[in-house]
């Protein structure tokens, strides 16, 4: 289900827990299946739960928390906007209305291209640098404003990707 090399860093994680709480890794082995699957399929986090030897359910409570696991398939480029209070104060919901515009697409939607998915966040902790972007999880971007935001979408444009 998995390649050897996700295994291996799987076990890397695992390795900094006791021996007999393997399932302490469920978070990074989730992370590692979803960046080479990327997106976590019911029979992936039940491969992740084996692994670890823990109940699948356990291992769905996870993925199924916290938004960072992509449970169905996500464009090349996931694009999380903050409009939690503060960011929206600071700009995030017309940030986030400037991108469905200039996507074509709503919140939980992918682009018909492939290339782009946008989604609704909660608070990122950068407050301070409303609005905030989130893309593919990893790279925070501060002060979207639609220069910023036309920027950022033509940079990503140019990495390519579907």
């Amino acid at each position: 289900m998995l390649s050897a090399e996700s295994l291996a860093r799987i076990d890397r994680e695992v390795a900094k827990y006791p021996a007999d709480q393997k399932q302490s890794a469920v978070m990074a082995a989730l992370r590692i299946a979803q960046e080479e699957k990327g997106w976590l399929a019911p029979e992936t986090i039940e491969a992740v739960a084996d692994y670890l030897e823990m109940p699948p359910i356990a291992a769905y409570e996870v993925a199924t928390f916290y938004n960072m696991y992509n449970l169905k398939p996500v464009g090349s480029f996931k694009l999380t906007v903050c409009t939690n209070l503060p960011c929206a104060l600071g700009g995030g919901v017309a940030a986030a209305d400037y991108l469905k515009e200039k996507l074509g697409i709503g919140f939980g939607e992918t682009t018909a291209d492939g290339r782009f998915t946008l989604m609704e966040g909660e608070c990122m902790g950068a407050c301070g640098d409303a609005p905030v972007l989130l893309v593919n999880n990893h790279s925070m971007c501060s002060f979207m404003s639609k220069e910023a935001i036309d920027k950022k979408l033509a940079e990503l444009e140019q990495q390519g990707g579907r």
